[in-house]
């Protein structure tokens, strides 16, 4: 796979058994790769040991005044020259092209697996951590595929320069034979405790990334109760764990480096001695002792990617078993074999609670906890927070929406959430999504009700000729109010016009007069398709065609807003905020700010 060649058309089904599982599924899916980058780092590696053979060749030319050798000595240093040229040149690119497709072929399927879950994924893993699987570890990981063949190019030419150091001056190269495997093996007894070290760093790096990005997620609220400087404080203190676990880590690194440096200079130094001595007794050629000592001083950039390998493993082992970890997570259900790919029709229900959505109906739900009620559309979405247990799939028209297609599922049942995100860019551009092309722009935006939204986004633009359709929307809406951003993503999902659509609390951040003209909007636009709102919200409920009681995670009672008010004290327990049985229908009606006594 070439770089320009990306992205992979299909980026494939991992091995997410376990981290090293999923390193090994990594380094097959690139076996071509690695074997070029093996083959031009022998290259590089074999020209760098053949150096001190023509230096020393050379030397005991110009002793002997032999110039038939110094000039064979002289080749031999040209064509090694030339094969270190070309093999670091094309043994880098190699790598580089290995490592950037290892770690565009995790991020496809991190991006696969984020849209096959979508927002259920950062409910089943901290959205600290999902940000460093698709930022650093990807890194980590593509480092670690590359450096393989790298490292494999430096053992063989160790062995390479071991075994021809022992044929070509049997006096001195056992010594270097013997030593050199122990000074690759020098520093595998520090692995273990460099690895902890650095698995305490990014363990407590990702619960600062955590702090700080739920920190960021929520500081309108901080700001308005007051606790920026309890979360700086916070953040302060987990920063400074971070610090101190990375500086405890960085000492265990470099005293394993030293030990690369130090021990191949006793081994030189070693050599040196012994080979003088040697050669003073005329039992080795003074050109013998200079190929011998280079070859030596030379091991040290194949003994340099030992080290390199040994921190790519320690660095990517956490982050593969992470990416792993996030990779297995799976919709609760295998899709058959042979599903065809149509939109199946008929009512919606959840065997679990017992709910139902008759087909082209505006139904209500109420739940009395919010996140039961987060959890329910989850699970008419096909997206339940545990794939395990005694869920049963809903049914659209009687066909398990888990068994779908992911692209019929979502094309079948839109869920919006209570907190929707809003990407950057136009407000054109956030409307652009997969659509039935019924629903315009225009019609989907007057029924959220989005006039000021647009008259805000007019005054807005500068360059734009004040048309809001082109005014730039901030990271996540940021630049809007809670309301605004909440009716924007309203007006988005109508656009999509999917055959069912579910809302958690579309309408919880605006006022009573807002959300009135809102829920008869949806009402209207949504007319004729099946319309799933969770939702406590009286002036909402009124507008339903049948309103649904989820009480201890069961459906317990079906009817008309009224009809239940009248009835049910759980539900108007729920829906009025007060436990008196005799409260009555007009209280249900009036916003709770405006009821008599309570005061804005």
């Amino acid at each position: 796979m070439k770089i320009q060649d990306l992205p992979y058309a299909d980026p494939g089904v991992p091995d997410v058994r376990s981290g090293f599982r999923f390193l090994l599924w990594l380094g097959r899916g690139q076996l071509g790769g690695q074997l070029a980058c093996l083959f031009w780092g022998l290259l590089m590696q074999l020209g760098i040991a053949g150096l001190p053979l023509g230096v020393g060749l050379a030397v005991q030319a110009v002793v002997d005044r032999d110039g038939g050798r110094f000039a064979l000595g002289i080749g031999l240093l040209a064509g090694c020259g030339l094969a270190i040229a070309v093999g670091d040149t094309m043994t880098h690119r190699v790598a580089v092209t290995n490592w950037i497709t290892a770690a565009a072929r995790v991020q496809q399927l991190l991006a696969r697996k984020t849209a096959e879950l979508g927002a259920v994924l950062t409910r089943r893993v901290a959205a600290g951590e999902v940000v460093a699987v698709s930022t650093a570890d990807v890194e980590k990981i593509g480092w670690f595929v590359e450096a393989v063949s790298r490292f494999a190019s430096a053992a063989v030419a160790l062995v390479a320069v071991c075994v021809g150091l022992v044929l070509y001056e049997p006096e001195l190269g056992p010594l270097v034979a013997v030593a050199v495997p122990v000074l690759a093996l020098a520093a595998l007894p520090l692995l273990p405790r460099a690895t902890r070290r650095a698995d305490e760093q990014r363990e407590k790096a990702g619960r600062a990334t955590e702090l700080a990005s739920d920190t960021v997620a929520g500081l309108r609220v901080l700001r308005g109760i007051g606790g920026e400087e309890l979360f700086l404080g916070r953040y302060r203190a987990a920063s400074q764990e971070v610090r101190g676990a990375a500086v405890r880590s960085a000492r265990m690194w470099a005293l394993i480096a030293a030990l690369q440096v130090l021990l191949p200079g006793l081994l030189l130094l070693g050599v040196v001695v012994y080979g003088a001595r040697l050669a003073l007794d005329g039992r080795i050629s003074v050109g013998a002792l200079v190929t011998v000592y280079g070859a030596v001083a030379l091991t040290h950039h194949p003994l340099r990617t030992f080290e390199e390998i040994a921190m790519a493993y320690s660095f990517s082992r956490p982050s593969a078993r992470r990416a792993a970890r996030v990779l297995a997570l799976s919709r609760t259900a295998t899709v058959r074999a042979g599903t065809e790919a149509i939109v199946p029709g008929g009512e919606l229900y959840d065997p679990v609670t017992g709910v139902r959505a008759p087909a082209g109906a505006f139904t209500a739900v109420v739940c009395g906890d919010p996140d039961a009620a987060g959890r329910l559309a989850d699970r008419l979405g096909g997206h339940p927070a545990e794939p395990d247990g005694e869920h049963a799939s809903v049914l659209l028209g009687g066909v398990a929406l888990d068994a779908l297609p992911l692209d019929v599922a979502r094309t079948a049942v839109l869920v919006q959430d209570k907190e929707p995100v809003l990407l950057s860019g136009t407000l054109a551009e956030l409307l652009d999504v997969p659509a039935s092309g019924q629903v315009p722009a225009a019609e989907a935006l007057d029924a959220a009700r989005c006039g000021d939204v647009l008259d805000a986004l007019a005054q807005a633009s500068v360059d734009t000729g004040g048309d809001p359709m082109r005014t730039r929307i901030t990271e996540r809406g940021r630049s809007l109010s809670g309301g605004q951003r909440q009716r924007l993503a309203l007006a988005r999902s109508l656009v999509t016009d999917p055959q069912v659509l579910v809302l958690d609390e579309p309408t919880s951040a605006v006022d009573a007069h807002t959300e009135a003209r809102v829920a008869a909007g949806v009402k209207r636009l949504r007319s004729g398709r099946t319309t799933v709102v969770l939702a406590s919200s009286p002036l909402l409920l009124d507008l339903a065609d049948r309103v649904v009681l989820v009480d201890g995670g069961r459906s317990v009672a079906v009817g008309t807003h009224r009809e239940l008010l009248a009835a049910e004290p759980r539900y108007r327990a729920v829906v009025t905020r007060e436990t008196d049985p005799g409260a009555g229908l007009d209280d249900a009606l009036v916003p709770l700010g405006e009821r008599k006594g309570e005061g804005a």
